[in-house]
């Protein structure tokens, strides 16, 4: 039986951080009110959960449990 990873895995770590980027650059931008900061990070978060599918299937992401 294997065990599972829990989502702890290059892919995932590596999606989950550049989206967490993408909010606090995205929120920082509206706390300074700087509309082009803002839509910085709006285009971050869409990059961060391609970055993170491409890791998975380039096999930095964990394999299927099989029950």
């Amino acid at each position: 039986m294997s065990s599972a990873h829990h989502g702890s895995t290059p892919a995932a770590w590596t999606g989950t951080g550049i989206v967490f980027l993408a909010f606090v650059v995205g929120g920082l931008g509206l706390v300074i009110e700087s509309m082009p900061v803002f839509w910085i990070g709006v285009a971050l978060a869409p990059i961060g959960a391609i970055v993170g599918y491409v890791m998975s299937k380039m096999g930095l992401g964990g394999e299927p449990v099989e029950r």
